[in-house]
């Protein structure tokens, strides 16, 4: 009760592990599409908007027909690019100047953003979300007496969704992705080596997406995937700060009790990563510093190991850390060495990244690295190492604990990995590891 502030968020246990190839990247997608409001927020003329999408999808039918014929010119070899406009049919352009008059006429009465307006006028900060392997959530910083104006919202976009601009939003995602991927030294590269390291696991794919999957999604896949994962009995709500519980739980109840729970239960992710036979490796050329990445298949987030992966990347890392006294300052064959854990719902990955000195081959750092691993699997690590380690952990998670803010992104993350009380139990899990 320090701020007269609340941290309020919600996590939907959907992520790009539930996709399938073809939507891969609908979680991401998602995300944008659930901040273009509802039936009362986001537009001047509900009616009117609810009718021009309905005149768009017919539209899209035609469209999506049409590019069957170019998928196949593609396959054919007639084609080289579904994107490039010179390889669409006659009719598909005709139906896309069409497309195009009618999202004109909705843009005149959409608000754009009016749900981030409402929340920045009555002293809202932060809205945001993220999508991961495993989750997708949505979080805000409330003053304390607007918290049943959160429950509105919230509850609102929720009960009465509309899924506006939803193929201009495609285009932003596909931009989004060619930014973040196809633009950057590594992008491609790391989403290769992804792709390499997962062999059946939904792992295997970006959460953004497959490029040739983002301009496919169609606004029924959209609805469905929101029925079977964006209803209650996949949800979860976090509040943190200045309010007293027993007056919460009738205004939760009043504003999100309308949503009714979903007919379809979300199906279990089942496929399992089967054991690796032999060593994969990956090699390519970027515009980069030489870089050696090492990466182990590991446990599930919420398995009895994570805690002593997260002790044993603890060793290795840092400026006291295994890898940084012996590689760089030691043998001098790395600018820099490291070491961390990557735990998820399904599975996790255990990482070592070095940056090769100049003048250094990378074989020779990768080498450096096994060498730190074998003396691990030789000697035990001295008591006062792992303690020091242990103690760093501790500290580490007390201070995570100083602002309401990160308690609630914290407890929205460790819930989508399988169970939020992992804030409470992991010092003690840690203190464990021998």
């Amino acid at each position: 009760h320090d701020s007269p502030t609340i941290a309020a968020g919600w996590t939907a246990r959907v992520g790009s592990a539930n996709e399938r190839p073809g939507i891969t990247g609908l979680s991401h997608f998602f995300e944008h599409m659930m901040f273009k409001g509802t039936k009362t927020i986001g537009t001047k003329d509900i009616d009117e908007d609810l009718r021009l999408i309905e005149e768009q999808e017919k539209l899209r039918d035609g469209m999506r027909a049409e590019m069957e014929v170019m998928r196949e010119r593609l396959r054919r070899g007639e084609i080289d690019d579904l994107q490039k406009p010179e390889n669409w049919t006659d009719r598909y352009r005709e139906l896309d100047q069409q497309f195009d008059a009618l999202v004109r006429k909705q843009r005149e009465i959409t608000l754009k953003d009016q749900m981030d307006q409402i929340y920045t006028k009555n002293g809202g900060e932060f809205l945001n979300a993220f999508t991961s392997e495993d989750q997708t959530a949505y979080f805000v910083r409330i003053p304390s007496n607007r918290l049943e104006l959160w429950a509105w919202l919230e509850s609102d976009r929720l009960l009465n969704p509309v899924f506006r601009e939803f193929y201009s939003e495609r285009d932003v995602v596909f931009e989004e992705r060619r930014l973040a991927v196809e633009s950057t030294p590594l992008g491609k590269y790391d989403e290769a080596f992804n792709a390499l390291f997962w062999e059946a696991s939904p792992y295997n794919w970006p959460v953004v997406g497959w490029a040739s999957d983002i301009p496919m999604y169609t606004l029924a896949q959209a609805k469905q995937y929101f029925a079977t994962y964006y209803a209650p009995n996949n949800l979860t709500g976090v509040l943190v700060g200045d309010f007293k519980t027993a007056e919460v739980l009738p205004l939760l109840e009043r504003y999100f009790g309308r949503i009714p729970r979903g007919t379809v239960e979300p199906p279990p992710v089942v496929t399992l990563e089967p054991k690796q036979l032999g060593e994969k490796r990956f090699n390519a050329e970027a515009e980069t510093s030489p870089t050696v990445r090492i990466w182990w298949k590991t446990v599930p987030s919420l398995h009895k190991d994570t805690p002593a992966l997260d002790l044993l990347s603890d060793v290795l890392s840092g400026r006291t850390g295994r890898l940084h006294k012996g590689r760089v300052l030691g043998r001098q064959v790395a600018n820099e060495s490291s070491a961390s854990i990557e735990p998820r719902k399904l599975a996790g990955i255990f990482m070592v990244e070095t940056t090769v000195k100049d003048g250094k081959e990378p074989a020779a750092a990768e080498a450096a690295v096994y060498e730190e691993i074998e003396r691990l699997q030789r000697e035990p690590v001295p008591a006062e190492e792992l303690q020091k380690v242990k103690n760093a952990f501790k500290a580490n998670a007390y201070r995570r604990l100083a602002s309401p803010f990160f308690v609630m992104i914290q407890l929205l993350h460790y819930e989508g990995e399988g169970d939020w009380r992992y804030i409470n139990t992991s010092a003690l899990a840690v203190d464990a590891v021998t």
